[in-house]
């Protein structure tokens, strides 16, 4: 059957639509940002994602989310509410798909002992590394040369799904592209505001704070993390993490006003029993709540720039301050309870000297140590810092089990 023609979408220039190395389409029927789109959904980055950990550590029970369920519900929230503001949907949802294919093995956790660990090469940054992703390890694309471009996606995708636009020069602690990958992120920048976000990176941001909060919390009341009964008199403990990992400027009263107002909702649970009634309640605590932080940031970004196709850097996304406060709140429920709490603490020390000496036992080995798609990287590297990024590459990419597996495998130690 013959593809229907697609149409692209008036929102977007053909500077837009541009690719690094122009790439025709080999066959007629999609957008350029479909295109995009279907070169995230089968990159080997995001299949990684589906044994990478989001919060809880999936594989301790069936339920928890793993880090590529909360892309593709991100994604979900994100095309939805990107449509509803005039972005394209597909961008939308090929940015959402790929914000987090950059984060290693054990979820923040491993982040942190990564960014220690690449210090000597520039650091290390989520973010930064999902950029390196889409533009360098997934070889899609090459040069005339032989290197890989990555995906080679249009300026527009890429663009969509960098969100923080500045490099660690700006920012040490939060920023969206290593030194040596600034060729492609200055010709994505070209003509954009100085460190100002597209319109689509914003959606993309608010989306995956919206799956973020309401996932994590669910998971987290049917694992018995979490106890309802527990809240009230936990606030102070919860503001605190809320306040100092996901909104500085919070008051004490904002986040009491908060508990109250989500307390009050109709479809918040009074207790969970794990009966099938209340499960079903769940599904809807969690429905209704994205609904209620995606429809204030439309309804709020409308009342402010009125109809038409808000995209690229015509607008900014817009949310009410109740629902940031909102959101940082549930955000610190499972940062608490799970994160924080003291029985993790031990694991996640294990986990950062497994990947400390994880990075030391491949950097020892390499070339030997090293996978197919780091060995080209590996070879034109003339430095010790060189060497390390392949290093920390090749160990940012792997699974949670992934990463026990080749620790073992190289050190002959069982963890």
């Amino acid at each position: 059957m013959a593809l229907r023609e697609a149409k692209e979408h008036s929102g977007y220039s053909t500077s837009d639509r541009e690719r690094f190395l122009d790439e025709p389409a080999k066959r007629k029927g999609r957008t350029e940002f479909a295109r995009d789109r279907a070169r995230i959904i089968h990159s080997f980055a995001l299949r990684r994602l589906a044994a990478k950990t989001q919060v809880a550590v999936p594989w301790a029970s069936d339920f928890p989310r793993t880090r590529l369920s909360h892309s593709l519900e991100c994604a979900q929230v994100g095309r939805e509410l990107g449509a509803a503001l005039g972005a394209d949907p597909d961008l939308m949802e090929g940015a959402c798909l790929a914000h987090d294919l950059g984060h290693p093995p054990f979820g923040h956790n491993g982040e942190l002992a990564l960014a220690k660990l690449a210090e000597p090469c520039g650091g290390f940054e989520g973010n930064a590394q999902s950029f390196r992703l889409l533009t360098r390890i997934e070889a899609k694309t090459v040069d005339e040369s032989g290197l890989s471009v990555g995906l080679n996606l249009t300026r527009a995708s890429l663009d969509a799904a960098t969100k923080y636009p500045w490099s660690s020069l700006e920012n040490s602690k939060k920023f969206g592209v290593y030194r040596d990958d600034e060729e492609i992120f200055n010709w994505m920048r070209e003509g954009a505001p100085e460190q100002r976000s597209a319109m689509e990176a914003q959606i993309m941001d608010w989306s995956d704070d919206v799956a973020y909060s309401v996932h994590d919390l669910e998971d987290a009341l049917v694992t018995g993390h979490i106890k309802l009964e527990g809240l009230r008199s936990d606030l102070p403990n919860l503001f605190q993490v809320a306040k100092s990992e996901y909104l500085g400027d919070l008051t004490e009263a904002e986040a009491r006003e908060a508990l109250d107002s989500l307390q009050a909702l109709s479809c918040w649970p009074k207790e969970f029993d794990r009966s099938h009634r209340q499960l079903a309640l769940l599904k809807d605590l969690t429905s209704q709540l994205i609904g209620r932080f995606a429809l204030a940031a439309e309804r709020e970004t409308r009342a402010h720039y009125g109809d038409g196709e808000l995209t690229r850097y015509s607008a900014n996304l817009l949310v009410p301050r109740q629902q940031r406060v909102e959101v940082a709140l549930l955000k610190a429920m499972p940062g608490f309870y799970i994160i924080r709490a003291e029985k993790s603490q031990d694991l996640y020390q294990r986990q950062r000297e497994l990947l400390g000496e994880l990075v030391d036992a491949v950097l020892e080995r390499a070339p030997g140590s090293l996978e197919s798609f780091f060995l080209q990287e590996w070879y034109r590297s003339t430095t010790d810092s060189e060497r390390l990024r392949v290093v920390i590459d090749q160990v940012a990419s792997l699974t949670d089990p992934g990463a026990y597996a080749l620790h073992q495998e190289l050190t002959g130690k069982k963890r």
